[in-house]
């Protein structure tokens, strides 16, 4: 990281210096002379700022999975771009407490932050949860182009007077399918199968739509909630299987692609507001960035995922009728009172 911020140092003062020479009357000082070029070797890295700040950020995932990474390389940048005046430090597999927990204290205004999803904020601004409905975005481009949806803003807006502050959207982490025991086909194949889910209304109502019967189990639970048979199956996305090393409980996988998991990184809004206007912008920018690498690593690996998937014994069906799984997903929305919501956002972004 020194290395790195020194580089940074000698190239802005390198081109410092090109500006001054050519501000001068062809490159003369007022004595005639031509001015020397200082000596690289004599500059000295910028003393960090006398005032820091540091958040503490909080996800489920195991240090494996590729956004693991994509959260250093956002905290580095930021930890870079501020000469460590903001640094993240990053808790991967819940060690700072279950997301439920940590989002309530971001409420509250703790400077803490943590990886989300819409359903689990649906639970302080109730319509927004419709982007974790089944099938609401297909692609990341359409994930992007929510950006331009008067409607999410506005629902950005309410959960920052929540107490809530959206960094980001745009961590895509690529589409969720079932993962069972079992043959999968149809939604009529899932009828009596428990399958693990979040506890928010719209997860729930999305997986007893699609045909299942859904049980609310921390992520962290599942192997041992598998294992004993208090669920059947998951429905998760290719990445989390490796990590949690659910192939040694699990045999199948239906790649339903449900829901497309649009992932949100959230911070305390009173924390934010606090920071230099600099450092917010360099925050919110270094995090769009690395989430839309991560978005893209994600589904770069998929092949490899599943190829070391079906190493391990998984049996893949690739081609379920996925038609049936989508019309049967639109009773979550309508069970929901949500229909009207995504037409609308539908029509903000051109989507049919």
């Amino acid at each position: 990281m020194r290395r790195r911020r020194l580089r940074f140092v000698l190239s802005i003062t390198s081109l410092t210096l090109v500006t001054a020479l050519v501000g001068c009357a062809g490159g003369a000082s007022d004595n005639g002379t031509v001015d020397e070029p200082a000596d690289e070797g004599t500059n000295e890295e910028e003393a960090p700022p006398e005032e820091t700040y540091n958040l503490r950020f909080n996800h489920v995932l195991s240090e494996s999975e590729p956004f693991h990474a994509s959260f250093l390389s956002w905290a580095e940048a930021v930890e870079e771009r501020t000469n460590g005046g903001l640094t993240i430090d990053v808790y991967p597999a819940a060690q700072l407490g279950v997301e439920e927990d940590i989002i309530e204290q971001i409420k509250n205004g703790v400077n803490v932050g943590q990886n989300t999803d819409a359903a689990r904020l649906g639970m302080y601004v109730e319509d927004i949860a419709v982007m974790n409905g089944p099938y609401f975005v297909d692609n990341l481009d359409e994930v992007l182009q929510l950006a331009e949806s008067e409607t999410v803003q506005s629902y950005l807006a309410q959960l920052e007077e929540e107490g809530l502050k959206v960094l980001s959207f745009n961590w895509v982490q690529t589409h969720r399918h079932f993962f069972t025991n079992k043959e999968i086909n149809t939604p009529d194949d899932l009828a009596g199968l428990r399958i693990r889910t979040p506890g928010s209304p719209i997860w729930q109502e999305s997986i007893r739509a699609l045909g299942a019967e859904p049980v609310a189990m921390d992520f962290g639970e599942m192997y041992t909630g598998i294992q004993q048979g208090a669920v059947d199956g998951a429905e998760l996305v290719y990445a989390n299987i490796p990590g949690a090393k659910l192939f040694e409980v699990l045999s199948h996988v239906t790649e339903t692609g449900h829901i497309l998991l649009i992932n949100f990184e959230v911070v305390s809004a009173e924390w934010f507001n606090s920071l230099p206007e600099e450092y917010q912008e360099i925050l919110v920018e270094e995090c769009n960035r690395a989430g839309l690498e991560a978005s893209q690593t994600m589904e770069d690996a998929i092949p490899d995922l599943k190829a070391q998937l079906i190493e391990q014994g998984m049996t893949i069906n690739e081609d379920p009728d996925v038609d049936a799984f989508r019309e049967a997903g639109e009773a979550a929305y309508e069970r929901l009172g949500l229909s009207d919501v995504k037409a609308t956002i539908w029509s903000e972004i051109g989507k049919q």
